[in-house]
C-alpha cells in the first residue's frame, strides 16, 4: 500500500496556517515526552507490566495500513448507530447501515485499525479480522431512555472481543458524571481481563456534566478538565486515550468561582504549562497521558462544513502537540466510500509529511 503523500496541507489549513506550522512550545518542551515512533512499543511498553500478547497486539495495529510502522495512528470509529441512533448516523449515507462496508471503508482507507459495536464487529469477523485490526468497543450511551440519561453501559463482554479476534477494547467513562464511580469500576476491571486475554486498550475519557458550563462557556473541553480525565485514564491502565481536542482552558478556575469548591488545580497549569494557543493545550493533554507514554489520539469531531479543512487543522495540532493520532467517524462515513477514503488519507498525510514537526 502505497504512503505517498499528495495534500497540501497549508492550503488547506487557511488563515492560521502559517502559525501553526512554525510555532514553537514553550511550556514542555518535546524532548521531555515519549513521542510516537517506529519502536514505539520497544522504547515505551515493552518495560511495562504489559504482557508480550498485548505488544504484539499493540504492534499489530502499529504495522497496519498507510502509517504502518511510523508510530502513529488513523482509526475509524463507528459506535455512532448506537450513541447517535443509526438513522440519525447512517441516513446522510444509508450502505453504512450494513456492517461490512464499515470494515470495507477503513481497509480501503489504509486505516490501523476499526474500532465499533459488538454487533458490527460479530457480523463481520470472519471475513475481516485478518484484514483489518478490530477493536470492540465495550459500552455506549444508548439514548432511548425518557427522559434522555446520560450513562455508559456494558453492551458486550471482554470475552466476546477476544473470541471474534479483536486486538484491542475500547470504552467510554463520563468522567465527572454521577455515574463516574460506576463506570471507572467496570471498565478498570475490564482493562485488566482484555490484558489478561492479551489485548490493549483504549479509553474515551469524555466529560459529561451540565455543571461544567459557567457563565454560557462549556468546559468539558478545557485543556485542564481533559486533561485530568486523561490522567485518571491512564491511570487505569487505557494503553490509548480518546479525547476531544480542548477548545478552551481554566475549567478549574471557573468551577471555583463564588465561594464554590471544586477538584484541586495550581496556577501554574495555567501560567506555566499552557498557553492560549491550540498546540500548547493540546500538549497539556498529552502531559496528563504520562508525558505520551499513553498515546493521546484526538477525535475528529462530527461531520459538517469545511470538513477537509477540520481534520487536517486537527491532525498538524494533535502531531505537533505530539499526539499519536485520530480517530474520524462521522466525517469519513457521512459522505461517499470515495470522499471518506479521501478525508482519511489527508489526515494521514499530515503524518506522513516530516516537514510537519513536533512543536
Amino acid at each position: 500500500m502505497t504512503t505517498k503523500t499528495k495534500t497540501n496541507v497549508l492550503d488547506l489549513l487557511g488563515s492560521d496556517g502559517e502559525a501553526l506550522l512554525s510555532h514553537q512550545c514553550e511550556t514542555i518542551p518535546a524532548s521531555q515526552l515519549h513521542l510516537p515512533g517506529p519502536d514505539f512499543v520497544d522504547e515505551v511498553w515493552a518495560h511495562s507490566d504489559r504482557s508480550p500478547r498485548v505488544l504484539c497486539a499493540m504492534q499489530s495495529l502499529f504495522n497496519h495500513g498507510r502509517l504502518a510502522r511510523t508510530g502513529y495512528l488513523s482509526i475509524l470509529p463507528v459506535d455512532q448507530g448506537v450513541e447517535h441512533s443509526g438513522g440519525a448516523s447512517f441516513a446522510p449515507n444509508p450502505i453504512y447501515f450494513d456492517p461490512a462496508n464499515i470494515a470495507q471503508l477503513a481497509v480501503e482507507a489504509g486505516c490501523n485499525g476499526v474500532a465499533s459495536t459488538f454487533g458490527v464487529l460479530g457480523g463481520i469477523a470472519r471475513k475481516y479480522a485478518h484484514r483489518i485490526p478490530m477493536i470492540l468497543k465495550l459500552n455506549h450511551n444508548e439514548l432511548m431512555t425518557y427522559p434522555a440519561t446520560y450513562d455508559q453501559v456494558p453492551f458486550a463482554r471482554v470475552r466476546d472481543a477476544w473470541n471474534m479476534g479483536c486486538v484491542g477494547v475500547g470504552a467510554t467513562v463520563y468522567f465527572g458524571s454521577p455515574e463516574s464511580t460506576r463506570q471507572i469500576r467496570e471498565i478498570s476491571d475490564a482493562f485488566a481481563e482484555a490484558h489478561e486475554l492479551g489485548m490493549f486498550t483504549m479509553l474515551w475519557c469524555y466529560l459529561r456534566n451540565s455543571a461544567f458550563t459557567v457563565d454560557g462557556v462549556n468546559y468539558e473541553a478545557s485543556a485542564d478538565l481533559t486533561g485530568q480525565a486523561n490522567h485518571l485514564g491512564s491511570t487505569i491502565n487505557a494503553d490509548f486515550i480518546k479525547q476531544k481536542q480542548p477548545t478552551n482552558n481554566g475549567g478549574y478556575r471557573a468551577l471555583n468561582q463564588g465561594g464554590n469548591k471544586y477538584g484541586k488545580y495550581d496556577d501554574r497549569i495555567y501560567e506555566g504549562l499552557s498557553t492560549d494557543n491550540p498546540i500548547d493545550l493540546t500538549r497539556y493533554q498529552v502531559l496528563n497521558c504520562y508525558m505520551g507514554r499513553c498515546g493521546l489520539i484526538n477525535s475528529g469531531g462530527g461531520s459538517g462544513a469545511n470538513d477537509f479543512q477540520q481534520a487536517v487543522r486537527t491532525a498538524v495540532i494533535n502531531k505537533r502537540a505530539g499526539g499519536m493520532g485520530l480517530i474520524s467517524g462521522r466525517k469519513t462515513f457521512q459522505r461517499p466510500m470515495g470522499e471518506g477514503i479521501e478525508l482519511f488519507n489527508a489526515i494521514q498525510d499530515v503524518y506522513l509529511d516530516p516537514d510537519i514537526t513536533v512543536a
